[in-house]
């Protein structure tokens, strides 16, 4: 018979007792209230995941584990860390993110921001990678200016709409052959004025294209803005994933502490044209997946590498929007769970300077 005793003496064993709040059993019921080590979503559902598994491992299937586990109080280091001003009228700032270029990051980006829009949301676009511009060509807008408007007695940048995404990059601003040769306070300058300068209006989503890395850029986004969570994207193969381990190291840093929404594994397969059932494993199979299971963040999609992809970024116009293919179905189901695990986030962690989204279009969160 299971006894208060024998969880309590389990729970010294694990080393979790200093975690735990309230205990009670009431026949296979085990009831145990948690305060987590960090209050990261990550980090509350790894807490939860081993948990489960230590109880079933230690006595048995039978046992049914009630788990509530609260955040902690913010650490002085969290309390004191930079926060930039919330901006007004934008409800969520996603920041996406890689640990190195060429996974088809700023791909990822442009395509989850038309997919988002075509399921009812109000979004823009931030590319943020100053030396790469490539928001323009994505969207056929290259060559267009963003003219000022004035709002409340202040100029303003109008930023570039298409597909129903507003848009600002370095790109509208400099020629298509001229090379931004700034330094990092420069870059971040501009980037800052593209946020804070612009008129967005009300925007459920800003999506920020990050560039590679982790440098200057990363830090000035997080400064200057409230960033409501990441998502990572990266190919499956192991050079590529040593590298975006180090990238949600950055977000998960106790000083910066930005919520990883997830992975999204690009160019997971190929699919050809002419054989659309079959899958070729390219780049290696399910690595991103054991990375997400290893560092307890869910992955939000597997996106195939096809040709139609390519060649619609090429001429400005993202693959997401051709109705009723594959890769649109793909990206709906992918951008469906990236607001399920942003309910999640805004549900499971203290509020800070993260607001609940107001149109769900048809996304509710996960079903524990």
């Amino acid at each position: 018979m299971l006894t208060k005793e024998k969880v309590q003496d389990f729970l010294k064993e694990i080393e979790v007792d200093d975690l735990v709040n309230n205990l009670q059993i009431m026949g296979n019921d085990v009831y145990i209230d948690m305060t987590a080590h960090s209050p990261a979503m990550h980090e509350k559902k790894k807490l939860e995941a081993a948990m489960k598994q230590a109880f079933a491992s230690e006595f048995g299937e039978d046992i049914n584990l009630k788990l509530k586990i609260a955040s902690p109080e913010p650490s002085e280091i969290q309390q004191s860390q930079i926060k930039g001003k919330q901006i007004p009228g934008i409800q969520n700032i996603i920041a996406i993110a890689s640990g190195k270029g060429g996974v088809g990051k700023s791909t990822v980006s442009a395509n989850m921001a038309v997919t988002l829009a075509k399921m009812g949301f109000k979004v823009g676009l931030l590319d943020a990678d100053i030396y790469g511009p490539s928001v323009p060509t994505m969207f056929d807008t290259e060559g267009e200016k963003p003219i000022s408007v004035e709002v409340n007695g202040k100029s303003m940048m109008k930023p570039i709409e298409n597909y129903g995404v507003k848009m600002l990059s370095i790109g509208y601003f400099s020629g298509a052959n001229q090379a931004v040769v700034w330094r990092g306070p420069m870059a971040s300058k501009a980037l800052n004025q593209m946020i804070r300068d612009a008129a967005w209006g009300e925007l459920d989503f800003l999506l920020i294209d990050l560039p590679p890395g982790t440098g200057d850029i990363h830090l000035s986004i997080i400064q200057e803005v409230p960033v409501t969570g990441a998502v990572i994207v990266s190919t499956p193969q192991h050079v590529a994933l040593a590298d975006v381990r180090k990238g949600i190291a950055m977000f998960q840093m106790e000083s910066i502490n930005i919520p990883v929404l997830g992975l999204i594994e690009n160019m997971a397969y190929f699919t050809p044209e002419e054989l659309p059932e079959n899958k070729y494993y390219i780049f290696g199979n399910q690595g991103a997946q054991y990375l997400a299971e290893d560092l307890g963040i869910p992955v939000l999609g597997e996106i195939p590498l096809i040709q139609s992809i390519r060649e619609a970024g090429d001429v400005g116009r993202p693959a997401a929007l051709q109705e009723g293919s594959k890769i649109s179905e793909i990206y709906t189901e992918t951008a469906r769970k990236m607001v399920e695990s942003l309910v999640e986030r805004n549900k499971s962690l203290p509020p800070t300077e993260a607001v609940k989204i107001s149109t769900m279009a048809g996304c509710s969160p996960k079903a524990k």
